[in-house]
């Protein structure tokens, strides 16, 4: 058996490998024409061609390198006309050079994951952030397309949370990777992380301009049970529940809504923790002010029964303002329990016994209303307001719905004026029957003298009140 024997080649010298002699002739070196590359191997190509099912890419090779479906994106199900178009310049890697059909067989999807986990431990060295599409939304976060799947918890999308991460979806962000592990082909995402070292320096800017005092207009951004956060165009600032409104208020969504663009006055910073705390009710006009400025000490006027607790009953004498009638000034005779004489919603006449400007209290009585004479009541047994305003029947625990009552008033009590309610309660019947040294005050006694023991008194009825004036910053030390 003879063998056919292969003609030697040499390459012709300065040819740069492109000629070769071949039995004394010289003939092109096509092969040399060709771009050297190995399987795993990353190259360039350009798209010439697009199918449903695959794409072809010219990669200066004696084929065109052919990229199955697949392998074009990271995507689940891509469209090869989404991906990639005619003529673009895609990056591709090698993965079998010749297939059963001749073929050259490319993904662009290992490329990319190649080039994207360099990319990515780069970025979690450095701490600058990765930019990528969002694909997907999923239970708990955003699928990002980063050359790999990478994920961003709902928690770290922004710095507050998002009702509905569907408007992410197909839009282009910037993230920190703050967790990565190439075997487990984890990465985790934080967008958050991105938007605060943004607003770092805005925070800043602001607390440098900011000054107690002054009034600003702001976004309600956050809501909790002991206030409301604003965003100030970069920093927060929050409002406490107390500083709502002048009124009561048992929730802030009473008064606001997240969204909500109101103008709030500063009132105080912490610079050093980047903390502002904010009032909406000093934009407001101050309904005690209207007390004031309207009424004296002795007047007579109308007002409805809101509250009834064990030591007496709030009247609101006009919106957002409410008087105490302690218990000893309801009614001439004695009274074991306020609901006796009054139920919430009464309309009742009251006078004025003092108004205190600097504590922001309103003391009432309505005994000493000429001609006014409320009916004894049955007390209800399941006094629900009652129950509401106190704790185990101890009257301090009670803080009053209206700001000028940080603690309940005291009744008008001295060696020399001393109720009928506050009688042994063995004494005879006679005795709460008797108004007749009530009556007696009320006809001698100067206003300014009856108002003047109600300070004295009001540690002994109730000194626990005081401490509602430190909640405001206790609650927010805690936010």
């Amino acid at each position: 058996m003879s063998t056919t024997e292969i003609p030697a080649a040499t390459v012709v010298e300065g040819s740069d490998g492109l000629l070769l002699e071949v039995d004394g002739n010289i003939v092109p070196n096509y092969d040399a024409t060709f771009p050297g590359f190995a399987e795993g191997d990353v190259i360039t190509g350009r798209v010439v061609r697009i199918d449903p099912d695959e794409v072809w890419v010219d990669v200066g090779y004696k084929s065109e390198g052919v990229i199955p479906q697949q392998e074009l994106s990271i995507r689940r199900n891509a469209d090869p006309y989404d991906e990639v178009e005619l003529g673009e310049e895609v990056e591709v890697l090698v993965m079998i050079k010749e297939d059963d059909e001749g073929r050259l067989k490319v993904s662009r999807k290992q490329a990319r994951y190649e080039r994207a986990w360099k990319r990515i431990e780069a970025a979690q060295e450095t701490g600058e952030p990765v930019e990528g599409t969002v694909i997907e939304v999923v239970k708990g976060g955003l699928i990002i397309d980063l050359g790999v799947r990478g994920f961003l918890p709902a928690s770290l999308v922004d710095i507050r949370r998002v009702p509905n991460l569907d408007e992410y979806l197909h839009t282009i962000i910037e993230c920190k990777v703050i967790e990565l592990n190439r075997q487990r082909n984890n990465v985790v995402l934080s967008r958050r992380a991105v938007l605060e070292e943004e607003r770092k320096e805005q925070r800043q800017a602001i607390l440098d301009v900011l000054q107690p005092g002054v009034v600003v207009e702001g976004q309600i951004s956050n809501i909790v049970d002991f206030g409301a956060f604003v965003d100030l165009n970069g920093i927060d600032g929050l409002i406490h529940i107390s500083e709502l409104s002048w009124t009561h208020v048992n929730h802030p969504t009473e008064v606001v809504s997240i969204g909500d663009v109101v103008q709030v006055k500063v009132l105080d910073i912490d610079r050093d923790r980047q903390r502002i705390s904010l009032g909406l009710k000093q934009t407001q006009e101050d309904p005690w002010q209207r007390v004031v400025d309207t009424y004296n000490v002795g007047d007579e006027l109308e007002g409805t029964v809101t509250k009834v607790v064990t030591f007496g009953a709030f009247v609101e004498i006009m919106e957002g303002v409410e008087g105490l009638v302690h218990i000893s000034e309801l009614a001439s005779h004695h009274v074991e329990s306020p609901r006796e004489v009054v139920h919430p919603g009464d309309d009742v006449k009251v006078k004025i016994l003092e108004i205190d400007d600097d504590r922001r209290r309103l003391s009432l009585s309505v005994k000493r209303v000429e001609g006014q004479v409320l009916p004894r009541r049955e007390a209800s047994a399941d006094s629900g307001d009652e129950l509401a305003h106190t704790s185990g029947g101890d009257e301090t625990a009670y803080t009053s719905s209206d700001e000028g009552f940080s603690q309940p008033p005291a009744p008008l009590e001295d060696e020399d004026e001393a109720p009928a309610a506050e009688a042994d309660a063995d004494a005879p019947a006679a005795d709460a029957d008797a108004p007749v040294a009530d009556a007696t005050v009320e006809e001698t006694a100067d206003p300014a003298d009856v108002a003047a023991p109600v300070e004295e008194a009001a540690s002994e009825e109730a000194p626990a009140a005081e401490s509602e004036d430190a909640a405001p910053a206790a609650e927010e030390e805690q936010a």
